[in-house]
């Protein structure tokens, strides 16, 4: 067996979403639950084919974030791995229609943080054996930080009052 780390850093105001699913209309399928869920989304996304042609198949509306979902679904090569690269958008408000698509199977991540997907490779193929997404806590919030997250929260429209 041989261990793969890929680094993936979104930039500024771009999230990722990693997850694995199971069949060839899963691109499809992600682009109509990704287009009915925002006004305005833009993203790109790419599945590994994991049988047949073993192509990596794509979709999306924003030909940058295709490309990379392209270029990262290519180097993590795992079997039925997919990626969605979003903008003018949250994870939060696409992951309940992803959830939904009958082929997915599972979420790795949804973040906007740096992130490493760990692989691992056999005879076989190439599977996803853990995401690490952004960085180790570096203590307990205190009252001053929890003010913090409750005010950035309404700032964002997430919660109402005070």
């Amino acid at each position: 067996m041989e261990f793969k780390k890929v680094q993936i850093t979104p930039k500024p105001g771009v999230n990722v979403i990693c997850g694995q699913t199971h069949f060839i209309k899963t691109a499809e399928d992600l682009y109509e639950a990704l287009m009915n869920s925002v006004p305005g989304i833009k993203f790109g996304l790419a599945f590994c084919e994991a049988s047949q042609e073993c192509l990596v198949r794509y979709e999306g509306n924003d030909e940058e974030l295709i490309k990379l979902a392209q270029h990262y679904a290519l180097e993590i090569g795992a079997g039925h791995f997919f990626i969605i690269f979003i903008k003018d958008s949250f994870p939060i408000n696409v992951l309940p229609r992803i959830k939904q698509c009958p082929e997915v199977c599972n979420i790795f991540c949804a973040t906007a943080n740096p992130v490493e997907i760990l692989c691992v490779e056999t005879e076989q193929g190439r599977g996803v054996i853990g995401v690490i997404d952004g960085y180790k806590p570096k203590g307990i919030e205190g009252a001053e930080e929890r003010a913090k997250r409750y005010k950035f929260l309404r700032d964002i429209g997430y919660k109402k009052g005070g």
